[in-house]
C-alpha cells in the first residue's frame, strides 16, 4: 500500500457506474519532479493491475487516463491526473494506495 504525499486525489461517479479519479498538485519549480514521478507511480500501477483493458468506457475499456501538465504564472506547475475507470479499478486504486479508508470505496 502506498500513500500519496504531493497528489491530492478526489473520487467520484456517475449514473453510468464510471468512476473518476482526478489526482492533482500545484507545485513550485522544486517539487514538480516529485509530483510527476507520483503522477507515473499512478500509472504504473494501473498498467500493471489492468494491464489489457486501458480504454474508453464506451469502447469496453476497463480503465482510461489523460495527463496535464502545465506551466503557471510566478514559477508554479500544475500535474493532473485524471483516470475513469469501473467499480472495481476505482476499489483496487482506493485500496492500493490507502485512499478512502473511511469511506466504503
Amino acid at each position: 500500500m502506498t500513500t500519496l504525499a504531493i497528489l491530492t486525489v478526489d473520487l467520484s461517479d456517475n449514473d453510468e457506474g464510471v468512476f473518476t479519479i482526478e489526482a492533482l498538485a500545484s507545485t513550485s519549480a522544486r517539487h514538480h519532479a516529485a509530483a510527476l514521478a507520483e503522477a507515473q507511480q499512478v500509472l504504473d500501477w494501473a498498467w500493471d493491475a489492468f494491464p489489457h483493458t486501458h480504454g474508453p468506457a464506451d469502447e469496453g475499456g476497463e480503465w482510461d487516463h489523460d495527463l496535464q501538465v502545465v506551466d503557471e504564472d510566478g514559477g508554479w506547475h500544475a500535474v493532473t491526473l485524471t483516470l475513469t475507470g469501473t467499480a472495481e479499478f476505482a476499489r483496487a486504486f482506493a485500496q492500493a494506495f490507502d485512499f478512502g479508508r473511511d469511506d466504503d470505496a
